[in-house]
């Protein structure tokens, strides 16, 4: 039965993961928000709301090294894994915003949490800030996104942009719907993919660590690696970049911090000794392959090889 929720998870993801592309492409024609913010923000959050529902459930069952592990181990995936597959399919052109926005404040989401993990334990006001950060940084993207589209748009005579697969005149309905579906679709999926990938992990002993940063961490990071497959695909490369840098700071500010609020988090020696420095490493990898304003098939297989690196360490 468990491969059988193993194999339909994964189908229900790819189906999920293109009505999401669609949907929030469609918004960003329709607001005249950026491709990039739109991945920043609508996609990253319906990508990353399984390891929203792993890390609520596994906090509340007594289980807080899943929850922990499920983030880091995501985190390290999204980049490492993802993105690194999406750019050996096909190079991704990196915008400057990525390099001078997106990334510090991921790194600074990162920084944040090994300071609130220092005392092995992440309490509800941490919790509070970690939210309330988010919440100033999306409103932040939208106001600047669709203010400089604006004057774009007007520089162009107010020429609409159309993108491959979405025309501009797409009813928001049918793209607010893509997006609910995509989401729900994401979740679902993602559960069953996860669930049965514990039960099989589980039946050859393996221990809680090593399940959520790689087992859960690889379930839970599949929606953010078929997005990004299927943006890559479609040459929607800045829903891409976006939506995994988006979504590891969503994994960060909201999973651990509404997490965190309502129960709060112990953390391990472990994650604070091991996963947590290869979540550093690996983030400050990324930022060397972005100078060129490409991130090429070559420094994908080199993000790809670091993830196999990291999982062999983790195993053995």
């Amino acid at each position: 039965m468990e491969y059988v929720q193993l194999v339909g998870g994964l189908i229900v993801l790819i189906i999920a993961g293109e009505f999401l592309v669609r949907g929030a492409v469609g918004i960003a024609l329709k607001f005249k928000v950026s491709p990039l913010v739109i991945g920043m923000t609508i996609v990253s959050f319906g990508t990353s709301a399984p390891e929203l529902l792993v890390s609520i459930r596994a906090a509340l069952a007594g289980h807080p090294e899943l929850a922990i592990g499920n983030v880091l181990g995501s985190n390290i995936a999204n980049i490492a894994l993802v993105l690194g597959i999406s750019t050996m399919i096909l190079p991704i052109t990196i915008k400057r915003t990525t390099k001078v926005l997106d990334w510090p404040i991921m790194m600074l989401a990162t920084v944040v949490f090994y300071l609130f993990a220092l005392n092995s334990n992440m309490d509800w006001w941490e919790g509070v800030i970690y939210v309330s950060g988010l919440i100033v940084f999306n409103v932040y993207l939208f106001w600047k996104s669709m203010k400089e589209n604006r004057m774009i748009s007007e520089a162009a005579d107010g020429e609409d942009e159309e993108v491959e697969g979405v025309s501009n005149d797409q009813k928001l309905s049918k793209s607010i719907l893509l997006i609910v579906a995509g989401g729900v679709g994401l979740a679902f999926g993602a559960k069953w993919l996860t669930d049965g990938a514990v039960i099989i992990a589980g039946n050859f002993g393996v221990t809680d660590r090593v399940i959520a940063v790689t087992v859960v961490a690889f379930g839970t990071s599949v929606p953010e690696l078929i997005t990004s497959i299927m943006a890559a695909i479609k040459k929607e490369t800045d829903i891409s970049v976006g939506n995994l840098i988006g979504s590891n700071i969503f994994n960060l500010m909201a999973v651990l911090g509404i997490t965190s609020i309502i129960k709060e988090i112990p953390i391990s020696l472990e994650s604070m000794t091991n996963d947590i420095y290869w979540v550093f490493g690996i983030s400050f990898l990324l930022f060397p392959l972005m100078l060129k304003n490409r991130i090429s098939r070559f420094s994908g297989f080199i993000l790809f090889s670091s993830y196999c690196l990291y999982i062999y360490f983790v195993v053995s």
